[in-house]
C-alpha cells in the first residue's frame, strides 16, 4: 500500500492574518482558530489545508528556519466563471493583499490571476474561458 496525499501545510508568520486571507477566499475557518498554534480545515475532495506558526514547527523541529527567496508553493482556487476571478482578485487587492498578476486570459483557456497571501505564497485564481 502506498502513502496517500492528505494535507498541505503552511508555516505562517502571523496566523490570524493568514487565516483572514483564506477566509476571504471562502474557507470555513472559525474565528476561534486565530489563537491556536495549529489550524486545519477539510477541503472538498478530502484534502486538508493546515497552518502552523513558526514556533509550533520549531517545537518538533528545533532546527527549522524559514526559507528565503521566492515562494515555491502555489495554491490555486477555481472560480465559477471569469467574472468571479476578476471580482475575487479585486476584493483581495482592495483589502490590502498584494496583487502579483492582474487577471488575464491565459493561452491555455482560463481567466487567471495571482495574488500573494500574507506570507508571500502564490494564490492563483482561475476559471475556464467560454468556448466560442
Amino acid at each position: 500500500m502506498a502513502p496517500s496525499f492528505d494535507l498541505i501545510g503552511l508555516v505562517v508568520a502571523d496566523l490570524s492574518k493568514s487565516l483572514a486571507f483564506y477566509r476571504r477566499l471562502g474557507l470555513n475557518i472559525p474565528a476561534s482558530a486565530d489563537t491556536e498554534p495549529h489550524v486545519e480545515v477539510a477541503l472538498p475532495g478530502g484534502l486538508r489545508l493546515a497552518w502552523d506558526t513558526a514556533e509550533t514547527v520549531r517545537s518538533f523541529d528545533p532546527g527549522w528556519t524559514p526559507p528565503s527567496g521566492s515562494p515555491r508553493i502555489g495554491l490555486a482556487f477555481r472560480c465559477d466563471d471569469p467574472a468571479e476571478v476578476d471580482r475575487v482578485y479585486a476584493d483581495l487587492v482592495g483589502a490590502g493583499y498584494e496583487g502579483h498578476r492582474q487577471p488575464w486570459d491565459a493561452f491555455w483557456g482560463q481567466r487567471y490571476a495571482i495574488v500573494h497571501d500574507p506570507d508571500g505564497n502564490s494564490v492563483e485564481l482561475f476559471a475556464a474561458l467560454p468556448t466560442t
